[in-house]
């Protein structure tokens, strides 16, 4: 089984979500900023977070080719799995509009509040009502049109959900502590120059986020699972 993974920045990849999928009998296939054909027809396709935004197609050429793909995806049938900017691509696919949020950047170590539909999904059943997860993202969406909400927190309502046999989460549960420690380094500048964040208050988040780790590997492990019985009743 193919689970092409459409990656967009160089240190961003699939984190925790690799190792599950692999475990779950998928090979990665990555694509980095470029759609193939053939990526229509695999079994999962997976879309990663990026700095840009769904509605910046005209700067960044790439952004259109992947929102045709998961449009068709959606069309057929065939599973997505959307994480940040995947989850908004996703989104928009499905007709919601995406934009910048109101509220500000969502960035750091925060709980996130599983709605009662969330609780009773059949992926998601059995979570604790409140995760501890990264977030990193200020565009947000609509309701998404067909789609079970599963996810909020006080600053953003659309943090996840199901449409069909696909998922969107606006949050990064495939971040590791250390992963995200990264991305601070990395986004240093922009993060303290641009949004005004104290870096060594967002590192001292971190320490939540490793001790959630196994839950949310847990999560991750489901839902590779969930798209690996997708996979197969489709045979």
């Amino acid at each position: 089984m193919r689970a092409v993974v459409m990656q967009h920045e160089e240190h961003e990849g699939p984190g925790l979500l690799g190792p599950a999928l692999e475990a779950a009998g998928f090979t990665l296939v990555k694509r980095f900023r470029a759609v193939k054909r053939e990526d229509l027809n695999a079994e999962l396709v997976v879309v990663l977070g990026g700095p840009m935004g769904v509605y910046e197609a005209d700067r960044h050429p790439f952004l259109g080719e992947e929102l045709a793909l998961v449009s068709e995806r959606l069309a057929l049938g065939l599973p997505v799995l959307g994480l940040c900017l995947g989850a908004q691509l996703l989104a928009a696919a499905a007709g919601s509009e995406v934009f910048v949020g109101k509220n500000g950047l969502e960035v750091g170590v925060a709980p996130v509040r599983w709605t009662k539909e969330g609780l009773a999904d059949p992926v998601l059943a059995g979570v604790r009502p409140r995760g501890t997860v990264a977030h990193w993202h200020q565009d947000t969406f609509k309701a998404v049109p067909g789609a079970t909400l599963l996810a909020s927190t006080d600053r953003y309502t659309q943090q996840a959900f199901r449409l069909g046999d696909s998922y969107g989460f606006q949050f990064h549960l495939e971040l590791t502590a250390d992963e995200l420690d990264r991305w601070f380094t990395q986004g240093a500048e922009e993060l303290v120059e641009l949004y005004e964040k104290d870096i060594d208050e967002l590192r001292s988040q971190l320490p939540k986020l490793r001790s959630a780790e196994a839950e949310n590997r847990e999560l991750l492990e489901r839902l590779a699972h969930h798209f690996a019985r997708v996979a197969r009743a489709a045979k």
